[in-house]
Formats: C-alpha cells, sequence, structure tokens
C-alpha cells in the first residue's frame, strides 16, 4: 500500500552533494534522502582521482581560477569560479574533520599528498589513494547515519515533482517509486533538493553508474525549471576497454603521475595533437582518441604506466591495479586498453550561488546543476568541489528559510485508476537501447547538423512512443529512467543544434571555428507559468 511520509527537507540523490547538505543543514530540521539502489550508490563513489584545492604554497587560489578558466574555453562565469575555489581549503577542512581518510605525503607525512591531473598547473589534487569518492561517500554516508534527524530510504526512484499554486509555483516533495514493491509513495516536504546527478546513461558507452539517468534534470524541466548548457557533455578519455568490465574508469590521476597514452603499435601520439600531450584537457585527449582509434579502426589505445616501479604503481593505484589483475591484465608489465566514455554533464538545472532554482523551495546541487563553474569543459577534479561547496551553500540557505517556510499542504496520493499492468515491456528495451545508441552515433565526442538532425527525427519519435506507454501503463524503475533520458536526450540535442561553433566538449565539423562572443545556450520550458525572479547565474 502506498504511503506518506513528511519531511522538512527533501534530498533526491545520496552523493556528496546531498550528504554535504544532510550533515550541514540545521540538525532541527527532519531529512529524508532518497537512493535509488543502497545508500551509497553515486557517481561520488566511484569518483577515483580525488577532489582539487589550493593547498600546497606554491599554488594559489588565481592559478586555480586560471586554470579552470582556460579549460572552461571561455564560458566559465569568473566570479562562480572564484567563489568556488576560494573555499576549497574550508571545503576540505571540512571532510577531514568528517574523518576522509586523506592518503598523506611519503616524504612529509605530516601533509597530505597532492597528485596533478590535465589543465591543472600545479599539484592540487588531494586523494584518498585512487578511490577518494568512495571514502567520501562511505564517511559521510557513516556520519550521516548516525545523525538522528536523517533518515534514507534506499531503493527509491522519483518519479516526477508536487508543485502546488499556479500563480506563484513551488516545490512541496516528490511521488516516489519503491523499486522493491512498485507502489507510489508521496513524500511532502518544505525544501526538495536535487541532487540526482548527471546523465552520462543517455550514451552507449558510460563510465558513470547506472542511476546517473538525468533524474533531477527532467523532473526540473518538466516542472518549469530552466536548463543551461546541455550540449557540453564530457567523455572521460580512458575508461577500461574490456567485455566484462563496461564502465570501470582509469583514473586521470594515472596521467598526473606519467601514464602515456599509445597506439597499438606501441607509437605515443598525443604530442601530436596538444603541447600539453596526455596532460591536456579532457576534450582533446578525449577527441585525440576518438580520431586515432577512427583513422586506424581499431578498437581501443593503450596507456602505458610500465616504466613506472611496481611499487609505486601498486601503492598510488592499489584500485586500478586489483581490478584489472581481476581481468588478467598486469598494469605493473602491460599497458591497459581504454576508449573514452560518456562521464560527466557540464550543464544542468539553473541555479544561483545557494542552489536556487527557478522554482520556489526547490534547489539543484551537485552534477545536477549548471553553475557556471565548468563551462564548455570541466577540469578534472573541480566536479567533487562543486558538490561540496553548493550543498553547503544550500544547507545555509535552507536553515535561514526554514523560519519563514511553511509545511506545505498534502498533496493527493498517486492516481493509477487509468492504467493497466504491461505485457509489452520488451519495448522499454527496445526504446532504451535505441535512445542511447543513436546519442553515441549522432550526438557524442564529434558531432554535424545532418548527425543532429538525424538525432531530432528519432528523439521526438521515440518520445511519442515512450508518451503513449507512460500514460497507459503501470509504471517501473526502467520505465521512469527512460522517460528522464529521453527529455535530456531532447535537450541534448537542441542545445547542439544551437550552438554553432566548436568550443569546448562541444566539437561538430560544420562549425569547427570558435566564435569571438562566448555564450550559454538557456532552455527555457513552454510549461513555464512564471518568469520568476532567479537571474541566470
Amino acid at each position: 500500500m502506498a504511503q506518506t511520509h513528511v519531511h522538512d527537507v527533501l534530498i533526491i540523490g545520496g552523493g556528496a552533494a546531498g550528504l554535504t547538505l544532510a550533515l550541514q543543514v540545521d540538525q532541527r530540521l527532519s531529512v529524508g534522502i532518497l537512493c535509488k539502489g543502497p545508500t551509497n550508490e553515486s557517481s561520488t563513489f566511484y569518483a577515483q582521482g580525488g577532489i582539487a584545492a589550493v593547498l600546497d604554497k606554491e599554488d594559489s587560489i588565481d592559478q586555480h581560477v586560471e586554470d579552470t578558466l582556460a579549460a572552461g574555453a571561455g564560458l566559465c562565469h569568473r566570479d562562480v569560479v572564484q567563489h568556488t575555489v576560494g573555499k576549497s581549503a574550508a571545503t576540505i577542512d571540512w571532510l577531514i574533520n568528517q574523518g576522509v581518510p586523506f592518503t598523506r605525503d611519503g616524504v612529509k607525512p605530516d601533509c597530505y599528498h597532492l597528485t596533478q591531473e590535465g589543465g591543472h598547473s600545479q599539484r592540487r589534487i588531494i586523494h584518498a589513494a585512487d578511490a577518494t569518492g568512495k571514502a567520501v561517500s562511505e564517511t559521510l554516508t557513516n556520519n550521516a547515519l548516525r545523525q538522528g534527524n536523517i533518515e534514507f530510504y534506499p531503493h527509491r526512484i522519483a518519479v516526477d515533482l508536487i508543485t502546488r499554486d499556479r500563480a506563484q509555483p513551488s516545490c512541496q516533495g516528490a511521488y516516489v517509486l519503491d523499486d522493491r514493491t512498485g507502489t507510489i509513495d508521496t513524500f511532502n516536504a518544505r525544501f526538495t533538493v536535487l541532487a540526482t546527478g548527471g546523465a552520462s546513461k543517455v550514451y552507449l558507452y558510460s563510465s558513470n553508474p547506472d542511476v546517473a539517468s538525468g533524474d533531477g534534470i527532467a523532473m526540473a524541466w518538466r516542472a518549469g525549471c530552466r536548463v543551461g548548457n546541455m550540449e557540453f557533455n564530457q567523455f572521460h578519455p580512458t575508461c577500461l576497454y574490456h567485455p566484462q568490465a563496461r564502465s570501470f574508469l582509469i583514473t586521470e590521476a594515472l596521467r598526473g603521475e606519467g601514464a602515456l597514452l599509445r597506439l597499438p603499435d606501441g607509437e605515443r601520439f598525443m604530442p601530436r595533437f596538444d603541447a600539453r600531450a596526455e596532460l591536456a584537457p579532457r576534450d582533446i585527449v578525449a577527441r585525440a582518441i576518438d580520431h586515432e582509434i577512427k583513422r586506424l579502426g581499431i578498437d581501443c589505445v593503450h596507456l602505458d604506466i610500465t616504466h613506472k616501479s611496481a611499487d609505486f604503481i601498486t601503492s598510488h593505484f592499489p584500485t586500478v591495479h586489483q581490478r584489472c589483475l581481476q581481468l588478467g591484465i598486469d598494469i605493473t608489465h602491460e599497458p591497459i586498453p581504454v576508449v573514452p566514455a560518456a562521464h560527466y554533464t557540464c550543464g544542468g538545472v539553473l541555479v544561483d550561488l545557494s542552489g536556487n532554482t527557478d522554482l520556489a523551495n526547490l534547489y539543484a546541487v551537485g552534477e545536477t546543476a549548471f553553475t557556471g563553474l565548468h563551462g564548455a569543459n570541466r577540469m578534472a577534479s573541480n566536479s567533487l568541489l562543486e558538490c561540496l561547496v553548493w550543498g553547503s551553500a544550500a544547507a545555509r540557505d535552507i536553515t535561514r528559510k526554514s523560519a519563514v517556510v511553511a509545511s506545505p499542504a498534502g498533496a493527493p496520493p498517486w492516481d493509477e485508476s487509468q492504467v493497466t499492468d504491461s505485457d509489452e515491456d520488451v519495448i522499454i528495451a527496445h526504446n532504451w537501447e535505441e535512445l542511447r545508441r543513436f546519442m553515441w552515433d549522432y550526438v557524442g565526442i564529434v558531432r554535424t547538423t545532418k548527425r543532429l538532425q538525424r538525432a531530432k527525427h528519432r528523439i521526438d519519435l521515440l518520445q511519442q512512443e515512450i508518451t503513449e506507454f507512460y500514460s497507459n501503463y503501470r509504471i517501473s524503475g526502467d520505465l521512469v529512467e527512460l522517460r528522464n533520458l529521453s527529455v535530456v536526450a531532447a535537450l541534448i540535442i537542441d542545445s547542439a543544434s544551437r550552438r554553432k561553433e566548436s568550443r569546448g566538449l562541444h566539437y561538430t565539423r560544420d562549425y569547427p571555428d570558435t566564435l569571438a562572443d562566448a555564450i550559454d545556450t538557456i532552455l527555457t520550458p513552454a510549461s513555464r507559468q512564471t518568469p520568476g525572479d532567479l537571474t541566470a547565474p
């Protein structure tokens, strides 16, 4: 039987952004956290590299800011970058106080070890070996489980936001599928937070866990919120190429520590594409690999760190070493087969510096949000920093507003009176495969106008089928994700079609040059009731 739950704060997603908010909001507020799978199943958990922060005396906030602006190809918002980087040291201090076991420096044990990644001019990546996300996720989750005002709801999939009052619309919670029982529960809340991660599962090959299906972006769009820069999808250059490990990421820190990209014959190729070679920003490295794979008709390239000692490799990259060893690859003696894979959604739901969206009492934090930090290309390890900074900011804003925002009126229960059980779930599987395949082929690393037109034609037909299916049959987790992925795919295609240039992660053969004016792509839903008072970040 469907249930009704009431919280002051409903957080949809249990990654770093949502957990930070939950732990920092006023403890007198009751917090509910929805997790699509187990409590620690999020993109955060799988993040290997680390967190970018200004922690070394040789580094500076100005250098970190300039590196970020350079990687963002002219679209980063300087004030947002300065705001974020300026809070990096304090953010790391908070994580250390939470108990995150960052790796110590072997030479200076009183300091933490810092590594360097693509786009960074200094060593500023603090990490916990090569499993930083796991360390952050487990530490914050365990702390949240011990905090009395926080309740986790695992195996829950948010279906749609609850909005009320057409004159001054606001968010008052969400309808949520219990994936174990199939019931749709009602979660009423004074404040709702979208912390659902990105949308990389819209592509056939991705480094992300299966939960990254763009749910928060799609729900916000349907509720009337604007989205920005959805054409900028980051493809991580080095995902393990192996039939038994379809989404295992090979951390960028390997290249930061000297790993080289080679063709099957051993030739190193990155110096032909960029003076920074393997340490060039991710979009350049991904396009170079894609070019070589297509030029030579090969399945993958190779990442080689065998010139380092076995002790160095196993101590710095134990997770990568062990996983590859399980698959018969000893990275201390042989190179790693790698391919690019969809990795990060740089665009998202428009928010201000506190995470507010266009809809009152609705926040978006982390990869779900478009803050203006990443521009046209996210610089490595800035993402976890963004999660933490905006999670903290939203917590402060919610705490401040909690004295004046009233409890919502109870929403009506989910209505299933007009739907029946489906006997054709094969349609969901077929549409899911078709969507991810044409997004990879037509809206991937290299685009053209004709490819985008083909993708637009297919997504229009697909959305008609999905809408009909959704309207007539009881929903399932797969159907919810397919519906959301179709929305995100349409937004990406629309955004990419509007950008008549190549910039950062958006590369089109028909417009290879970069325009003089750097302009964000902002999309506004037709269903939006009022313009709201939020200024685009």
